[in-house]
Formats: C-alpha cells, structure tokens, sequence
C-alpha cells in the first residue's frame, strides 16, 4: 500500500513562511508526478504545485514567487516552502502522487495523504 505522511502544516501570521513535508513509502519520485494540493471549507481541492519526473515544476498562479517545491529521492520526501504567507493560504494541504505524466486536475492522483492544516492571522 502506497503511503503519503505530511507534516510541518500549523498556524503563522500573514507574511509569514511554513514548511510542508511529505514523507513517500513505496512511491518511487522518480517515476511518480508529486503534487501539494490545498483544499479550503467550501472550495474544491486545487493544485498548488506539481513536479514531474524530470524535474519540471508547474505552480498554481497564486503562489508563484512565493511557494517552492522540491523532492528528495534518497529520502523519499516531497517538500514545499511556503513564504509570505497570505490570507487566502489557509487550508488543508495535501501532498498526491501518479505514476507517468503531471496534472492539475486532483481526479487524476491515485496515492493521497490525510493532509495538513494551515492557518493564516492577520
């Protein structure tokens, strides 16, 4: 059974930074697409960050310049600073894998993990 365990999630003030963590077991991130998705009360889930196989990333418009995702193949975890923190950041973040090619659409993720909460003051 494949397995994704995120941490870091918590509570900060707005322009603040957070660090998410995503420990894989039995997910291969070099031929896994690895996402950070965020899914906010009453909104749909929606992609954050993706990176592919080779490397390539792809963020959602709203948190370029800001988010940065990277994965550790040796360790087997998937990363995303989040800096300047805003009001519309909060909400639960989870990290997704598919084997093969990337996608924004949250359908398309096979593997999930129970996800991590974040909470922006102003």
């Amino acid at each position: 059974l494949n397995q994704l365990v995120e941490s870091g999630g918590g509570s900060v003030q707005a322009g603040g930074s957070l660090t998410l963590s995503c420990q894989t077991s039995r997910i291969t991130l070099s031929t896994n697409c690895m996402g950070w998705f965020r899914q906010a009360p009453g909104k749909e889930r929606e992609g954050v960050a993706i990176i592919d196989t080779t490397g390539d990333i792809e963020y959602a418009d709203s948190v370029k310049g800001r988010f940065s995702i990277s994965k550790d193949s040796a360790k087997d975890t998937l990363d995303l600073l989040m800096n300047d923190l805003k009001p519309d950041d909060p909400a639960m973040y989870y990290c997704a894998a598919r084997p093969g090619y990337c996608s924004n659409d949250p359908k398309r993720y096979n593997d999930w993990g129970h996800g991590t909460q974040v909470t922006v003051s102003s």
